[in-house]
């Protein structure tokens, strides 16, 4: 759990539960059940609190004891738990709800997470992804400065049909999906959080909490490419670059999961 625990301090200097984001979660699972929802690979614990105050009666979930430690610090009220969507540890159909928030791309393994989270997850349960697609992400023009991280992350990102493939041995069934595009206000800044303000990426900060550029990038492309994304915004080149990659695709997924009932 080295590189989750790595980019766990400081996380929280640059990444918070986005109130848009948080709000078409909310919508997408539906009304509040008494019982438990699960926020699997929770990280820090923003969504799961944001959630939690929504009147979801929440538990965290995350491999890294980084991360799960500052989020009991922070939210002491909520139940945190150190463990992996493969494992959960948690009782037959005990969960009426799985959240599962930008974390689909650290599964070692999606069929066996998949079938974990089934057993757990009530009949009428549903599970809620957040995510992004790889064709989706060939679309950011981020590519342009870090193809070779870029690359990286498009490889280790799970497309919809491997998803598909990943539920074939669950009594899970595809509901819904619902593309997301970045907005300028943003506030919860993960990978393509510089969209629209690319000035963003210049900051060690935002860097150092998002996972391609903590784990995935070689330091020689990034400091290449930060210089020449620094040279295209003060030219105004920037602007053309953006153009080029503008796509219609969505740059992120919302994906609905259920567990139907019983006929």
């Amino acid at each position: 759990m080295e590189k989750y625990d790595r980019i766990g301090k400081g996380y929280d200097s640059t990444r918070s539960a986005d109130p848009h984001i948080l709000g078409r979660m909310a919508d997408l699972m539906g009304s509040v059940k008494k019982a438990r929802y699960l926020d699997v690979g929770c990280g820090t614990g923003n969504y799961t609190a944001g959630l939690q105050a929504k009147g979801y009666p929440m538990t965290g979930l995350d491999p890294s004891a980084e991360m799960i430690a500052s989020a009991r610090k922070k939210f002491p009220k909520i139940e945190w738990q150190l463990g992996k969507a493969e494992n959960p540890g948690m009782p037959q159909e005990s969960i009426q709800g799985v959240f599962a928030i930008l974390t689909l791309h650290h599964w070692p393994d999606l069929k066996s997470a998949f079938r974990a989270l089934d057993t757990i997850l009530a009949t009428g349960g549903r599970m809620l992804i957040f995510t992004s697609d790889p064709q989706q992400m060939a679309g950011y023009w981020l590519n342009h400065y870090f193809p070779d991280m870029m690359q990286s992350s498009i490889e280790q990102m799970p497309s919809l049909a491997k998803i598909k493939r990943g539920l074939t041995s669950t009594s899970l069934i595809l509901q819904n999906t619902e593309d997301y595009t970045i907005r300028p206000d943003l506030r919860d800044f993960f990978l393509y959080c510089g969209k629209h303000r690319p000035e963003r990426y210049l900051d060690p900060r935002i860097r150092n909490g998002i996972s391609s550029f903590a784990d995935l990038a070689h330091e020689s492309e990034v400091a290449q490419g930060l210089t020449r994304l620094e040279k295209d915004i003060r030219s105004g080149q920037i602007d053309h670059i953006m153009q080029t990659y503008a796509n219609g695709d969505g740059d992120y997924r919302f994906i609905v999961l259920e567990k139907p009932s019983s006929p």
